[in-house]
Formats: C-alpha cells, sequence, structure tokens
C-alpha cells in the first residue's frame, strides 16, 4: 500500500502522522500475524480512524477504551483468523488500571483535573493514559499494560497522593463510574450545531463556530465541523472540555418562533 497515495487527501500534519502510525499498525499486524495496537487515541483521532479504515474498507479492527463509553481508546488490528473472543482474551495484555485508593481525610477531594494535572506535572505521555473514572475514594486510571507501573511508580511523587494506596489492577475490574444525568431546557432560534453548542457551553454564537472549527464538537461520536448541520432527537452532542449532552425532545416553540428543547445533561 502506497502511503502517500493514501493519505494525500489529508491535509493537516497531525492527522497524516497519526494514520500512518495506523497504517503501520496494520502491515506489522498482516506480516507478523499477531493482534498490534496503538497508543489511546482521542475523540477526535478516533473519530478520523474510523472514517480513514471504513473509507480503505479494513475491516479486522476495534477500536477499545477499557469500557464501553470510553472516550479514549487505542486501536487494535488483528489477522483475519481471529475473531472477537480471542481479541477479547488479550484486554488484559493491553491494558491495565492504576488504581489510587485516597486515605480516609481526603476522600471525595479530588476532581478529574486534579488527577490528570498531576500525570502532565510529572510529565509523563498522555497518549499512554485513557480515561480516568473518579469516584469518592479515588479513581480507576485506564492505562497501557506496559505503562501501568510507571504510572504506578510516579504517582506517589505528587503530594497530593503520597499517602494513597495505588495498584495495578486488571482491566475486568475497572469500576464503573455512576452516570448521572441532570436535565434541562434550552431556547434555540434553530436546529443549526451552532446554536446548540452556543446554548450548551454558554458562549457566544461567534465563539460556537470557533468551537466547532476547532474540532472540538462530536455529534454521535463523529467529528462535527459543518456549524450548520441540523440536529435531530437522539443525537449526542460531545464538546470537548464542556460535556456531553443528549437531545431528548423538543417541547414546543416560544411567541418568537425559537424551539424549546429537552436535553439530558452528563453530570
Amino acid at each position: 500500500m502506497d502511503k502517500q497515495q493514501v493519505l494525500k487527501d489529508y491535509k493537516k500534519q497531525e492527522d497524516k502522522i497519526c494514520l500512518s502510525q495506523v497504517l503501520d499498525k496494520i502491515e506489522f499486524s498482516k506480516t507478523r500475524e499477531k493482534i498490534e495496537y496503538t497508543d489511546f487515541l482521542d475523540m477526535y483521532q478516533v473519530s478520523l480512524v474510523e472514517n480513514f479504515l471504513r473509507k480503505i474498507n479494513f475491516k479486522t479492527y476495534q477500536l477499545y477504551g477499557g469500557y464501553e463509553e470510553a472516550e479514549r481508546k487505542v486501536l487494535l488490528v488483528y489477522p483475519e483468523k481471529y475473531d472477537e473472543k480471542m481479541i477479547a482474551k488479550n484486554y488484559d495484555k493491553i491494558l491495565k488500571i492504576v488504581r489510587v485508593i485516597l486515605p480516609e481525610e481526603e476522600k471525595g477531594k479530588y476532581s478529574h483535573r486534579n488527577y490528570l494535572g498531576g500525570i502532565v506535572k510529572l510529565g509523563l505521555k498522555r497518549e499512554k493514559v485513557g480515561d480516568i473514572l473518579v469516584q469518592e475514594e479515588g479513581a480507576d486510571i485506564i492505562t497501557l499494560e506496559d505503562f501501568s507501573n510507571i504510572l504506578k511508580q510516579e504517582l506517589p511523587h505528587l503530594t497530593r497522593f503520597e499517602n494513597s494506596k495505588i495498584q495495578v489492577e486488571d482491566i475486568q475490574d475497572l469500576k464503573k463510574r455512576e452516570v448521572k444525568v441532570e436535565q434541562v431546557k434550552i431556547i434555540v432560534p434553530s436546529l443549526r450545531l451552532d446554536n446548540f453548542v452556543s446554548d450548551l457551553a454558554r458562549t457566544s454564537r461567534s465563539k460556537a463556530v470557533q468551537i466547532i472549527e476547532q474540532e472540538r464538537v462530536f455529534v454521535n461520536g463523529q467529528n462535527e465541523k459543518k456549524a450548520s448541520k441540523q440536529v435531530k432527537i437522539n443525537d449526542i452532542i460531545t464538546i470537548r472540555g464542556k460535556g456531553r449532552f443528549v437531545i431528548k425532545g423538543f417541547d414546543g416553540t416560544t411567541r418568537s418562533g425559537r424551539t424549546v428543547v429537552v436535553v439530558e445533561k452528563y453530570v
């Protein structure tokens, strides 16, 4: 496969680098007849890679982040002779959990930002870490298997975690966080995506367009770059840095003709 030819339609250098690595994994998997996998991909990269693999009609792959709703995922490519059960048996060889158990006096004290900020402060590579599931008593940090012991050793160097118990666990022992949903109503002048982003992100319409152009908005898991896209019932809108929202229904119109929308916000 000619990389340059396959990637010629992609203008951004970072996209080309990401997809070039994907092509390498595909080639390695074929020649070595084994499962190959990438570092963690963020939501934009997941969308990019999914669309690319669909474009080249490549089907023997999975995107896996440790649990169904994961935002950050690794790409697994495998030989055609493998089936889903064989792939699942290898999950523990690919991903682990670094579990942080806080001392009693610090339970409930830290947010996702505190855990991620600590990892960044330590100078550790973000692409080696997946989702961070925060609970009252601590957090489960999903990592690549070969990075799990490094993270376990480094976290106690942070003052905030020096008295915490930190251990490596298998991915199937992941503690799912309880999903909390808050129902709200918003009013939009039309069903264009930029109107929804403006209200949900609590910003101006022009800023909402910028957020979309910055590739920070996803509709049903796919990166959406068109501010004019029409939003429908049951669409899931994710705004990086702002949260995830489900469009549950329309609840009439105002006197000025604006639409009242019922939205579920994940909190």
